[in-house]
């Protein structure tokens, strides 16, 4: 009605024929109508549409929360999983050591030994080495003692002297005795 008394009276001095819809003997007809489309919009709403509604948000939010609750339990799992791996890991590396150390001290205990049967035989073979050595020494000593006479025979004859041969071993002993 207001609506209707603002458009009548809006333009002074302007025709009486206003808007159609507000010409004040429209308005019953109109209200009626009103209340009509709001009383089937609400029972529309009230009835199917609002109850379907909140039907679909309860079912999503029961769909969140229950896939909330997956993940926080697989998230548990994993936590648990990756603990468990990480106990398992320091396990072996704990086993991988101790065989590591296991099988160094048995690498140095065998080759301490291997050393020490090496050394003793290098040991037999530098004595025998030195026996055989001592024995070819004296061997040459022998044969240089000989090449000595015969040489010092050689000189003294070149210069004329004779000299026997006893008395040239023996000039020779004496000499290798200073020597």
């Amino acid at each position: 009605m207001i609506i209707a008394f603002l458009a009548e009276t809006a333009i002074p001095g302007a025709e009486a024929a206003a808007f159609p819809p507000f010409e004040t003997w429209h308005m019953p007809s109109q209200l009626f109508w009103l209340a009509v489309l709001f009383t089937a919009l609400y029972i529309a709403l009230s009835r199917f549409i609002l109850p379907k509604m909140s039907d679909t948000i309860e079912k999503r939010a029961n769909r969140v929360a229950s896939d909330l609750d997956e993940a926080a339990r697989l998230n548990n799992q994993a936590i648990e999983a990756q603990k468990a791996l990480e106990l398992r890991l320091a396990q072996a590396r704990a086993k991988a050591r101790d065989t590591a150390e296991k099988a160094r001290e048995k690498t140095e205990a065998e080759l301490a030994s291997e050393t020490a049967r090496v050394d003793a035989d290098l040991a037999k073979k530098l004595e025998t080495a030195d026996a055989r050595i001592s024995k070819l020494r004296a061997d040459a000593m022998t044969n240089v003692e000989q090449i000595a006479v015969d040489t010092a025979d050689a000189m003294i004859a070149r210069f004329g002297v004779k000299a026997s041969p006893a008395d040239l071993k023996k000039a020779v002993s004496a000499a290798l005795e200073q020597a």
